[in-house]
């Protein structure tokens, strides 16, 4: 089978985006999107993302494989590369036609995208969830908030906030989040029995309050440069535990997102860029 496909990053968190259109389920396995995303054996990614016909009155679907073959609910990154890789394939079929506002069915529901003039993307992330049991995480009442709870991790002992935008992060504020491990930390705080479907990490500096450093371990990816769901729970967390404004720059390895927790609404919005890198056949 031929497959044609077009790579694209947001601030180095890198993706394989399928036109998936034609059908409502992935054209290729979990196992398949493994092998794409090798960085020595095939086109090398840190997730693979399919463009599916929209349900719900939405415009289209997202589905996503992370490097691992495991299966996120939602990618922050990934969406604005989507939104980018989706006006792309407009464009070249119509080019009058061609929309500048997205509605996206994900699992994590349906997220708004906005193409602005300056080339970034504007995403309506949602409402974050703070319960424990909609993050989950064993380290509060199922109805109850974590708020800078006490986890111990590696034999030491983290001062925790839990966020769920969609999928899980845990949140923990340090001094410098360089000095962080990440390869030994980061598989120890995923895999931690205090959260049942394993979660990305966070690890934040606060520079201001309207500013913040981010290091992250994304689960199912390790490692990225960037994780716009991680950023955007980063700011919530950073709300909660009294240590940012609601609105801040997130600079991570790859660059920086802006990140707003609405006052107004309650919702969350990030601001980033999304770049084609190439496209190819395989």
């Amino acid at each position: 089978m031929e497959l044609a496909f077009t790579k694209y990053h947001g601030l180095g968190n890198d993706f394989i985006l399928i036109d998936n259109r034609a059908q409502t389920e992935p054209v290729i396995t979990s196992e398949q999107a493994v092998q794409l995303c090798d960085r020595h054996f095939g086109v090398g990614a840190d997730g693979v993302i399919f463009a599916l016909p929209g349900v719900d009155g939405t415009d289209y679907t997202m589905r996503i494989f992370n490097s691992d073959g495991s299966e996120p609910e939602m990618c922050g990154n990934g969406i604005r590369c989507l939104a980018k890789f989706l006006s792309d394939l407009e464009t070249a079929e119509t080019p009058t036609l061609a929309k500048t506002q997205y509605r996206i069915h994900t699992l994590a529901g349906i997220m708004t995208l906005k193409l602005e003039d300056d080339g970034q993307v504007k995403v309506d992330m949602g409402m974050p969830q703070l319960l424990a049991s909609q993050i989950p995480t064993t380290l509060a009442g199922a109805d109850e908030k974590v708020i800078n709870a006490t986890i111990e991790v590696a034999e030491q002992s983290w001062h925790v906030t839990c966020v769920s935008m969609g999928n899980p992060h845990c949140i923990t504020f340090v001094e410098d989040a360089d000095a962080i491990p990440l390869p030994i930390i980061g598989p120890e705080f995923e895999h931690h029995s205090a959260f049942p479907q394993r979660t990305n990490t966070e690890f934040i500096q606060v520079v201001r309050q309207d500013y913040l450093k981010m290091r992250v371990w994304e689960r199912g990816a390790g490692i990225t440069l960037a994780c716009g769901t991680g950023a955007c729970a980063s700011v919530v967390a950073g709300v909660l535990a009294s240590k940012s404004d609601r609105l801040c720059t997130v600079e991570l390895p790859g660059g920086c997102l802006e990140i707003e927790w609405s006052e107004l609404d309650q919702r969350v919005y990030m601001t980033g860029p999304a770049q084609k890198v190439f496209t190819g056949i395989i």
